[in-house]
């Protein structure tokens, strides 16, 4: 009976320590480890911490770094399609949550997904023959380990480690994180923020965040926001532990500028989350309110959340939900106004890859000028703001 509860032999809230402790050792592991460094390149942990990393993961969950970032990888490559390993907007919201781990086993064996987006990992004996080459081996030294040192207590530490992950991650991250929370911007998919302050999943909650800037060490962007991660990730960087290579923009604005050359050109395409983001608070949003009051005056039956057709992007909406919003547009020429601009304004990053840096310029001074010429005041402002971009920090 005395070995009933392992060799270390502690109180019931001990072991519920120990467990919520190994829990969140692995929550850190994959956020710092695996998708802040591995994934994104957007820090440095020191080599020791790697191999720590490492070395946990393929103990505590099985998980090989290879197979772990290319499959995130992809994701972002391939997000809300077919092809995205997790998308609860394909899969269905409740297939993800209780089947994550299964679809990140199935990508796994895609030896296609595995070459063409895990370049960059580890690729020595340890990875090659030790983790990947006997990946069952770390979960049975798990088990034994936690049979011996807590006993009896262990069978159920072993179930909460086993689960926590595929739970967490696979299930409320990749399930959740794509289906509920609020928006900070207006990215090319369904990412959601969970909640703001992110204490519990190392800062993973703050998933739309991290689909604006995935190569962003720091994934909190509100001063209200909180990334435990980035808490962890400023410790290790005092220690000698860390280097951040990026984190998020901040959008620098000059007042009165109004020249608009290549360094112009470079902040707006820097900052461009936060441009859409400001366009929408400071354009969109006061446009449609002040034209719904007129449409409803004029005794049209206007949609439920119509806030939503004009900010989401037109590829995120359904069929009828872009029906209703070509409807709009059709009763309102300030709202179509309006609606044109920032198509024309996204337009403008979305070919930045095959125009020149003079052609890109011009564009930007071609929207300026007819923004400015439109006679909606709030896109006139918003215009000279733009004008104001600038990379270097305004004091």
């Amino acid at each position: 009976m005395e070995y009933m509860y392992g060799l270390l032999d502690l109180s019931f809230w001990g072991y519920v320590a120990v467990s919520l402790i190994m829990v969140q050792i692995t929550v850190f592991a994959v956020t710092l480890y695996l998708h802040r460094d591995a994934a994104h390149r957007a820090m440095d942990l020191h080599p020791a911490i790697r191999h720590f990393c490492r070395f946990w993961l393929w103990m505590s969950t099985g998980i090989v770094t290879r197979e772990w970032v290319a499959i995130h990888r992809k994701h972002h490559a391939r997000c809300e399609t077919p092809d995205d390993p997790h998308s609860p907007q394909v899969e269905g919201l409740r297939k993800v949550l209780l089947e994550g781990a299964e679809l990140y086993q199935a990508e796994a064996m895609n030896r296609e997904t595995l070459e063409k987006y895990g370049r960059g990992t580890p690729d020595d004996w340890l990875e090659n023959k030790l983790y990947a080459g006997h990946r069952n081996l770390g979960i049975i030294m798990f088990v034994v380990a936690c049979l011996v040192l807590f006993g009896v207590p262990g069978i159920i530490m072993i179930a909460v480690q086993m689960v926590s992950q595929p739970l967490l991650a696979a299930g409320i991250i990749n399930g959740v994180g794509h289906y509920a929370g609020y928006r900070n911007f207006e990215c090319d998919d369904a990412s959601r923020n969970i909640v703001p302050w992110a204490l519990l999943l190392g800062g993973e909650e703050l998933h739309n965040n991290h689909h604006a800037f995935p190569s962003s060490a720091r994934f909190s962007i509100q001063r209200w926001e909180i990334d435990i991660g980035w808490g962890a990730i400023r410790v290790l960087r005092l220690l000698g532990l860390a280097h951040v290579r990026r984190v998020a923009p901040k959008p620098a604005v000059q007042p009165g500028r109004s020249v608009i050359d290549l360094e112009t050109a470079r902040a707006i395409i820097v900052n461009r989350m936060h441009v859409m983001r400001d366009y929408t608070r400071n354009v969109t949003i006061p446009v449609l309110r002040r034209e719904l009051v007129n449409l409803r005056d004029r005794g049209l039956s206007l949609p439920r959340r119509a806030k939503l057709l004009f900010v989401r992007q037109p590829d995120l909406l359904d069929p009828g939900s872009r029906a209703r919003l070509s409807e709009l547009l059709d009763s309102s020429q300030t709202l179509k106004t309006v609606h044109e601009f920032r198509e024309r304004l996204k337009a403008l990053w979305d070919g930045k890859a095959t125009v020149s840096n003079e052609r890109l310029i011009a564009q930007i001074k071609e929207w300026c000028q007819q923004a400015e010429s439109s006679g909606i005041r709030v896109l006139q402002d918003f215009a000279g703001t733009l004008r104001g971009y600038t990379m270097r920090p305004v004091s």
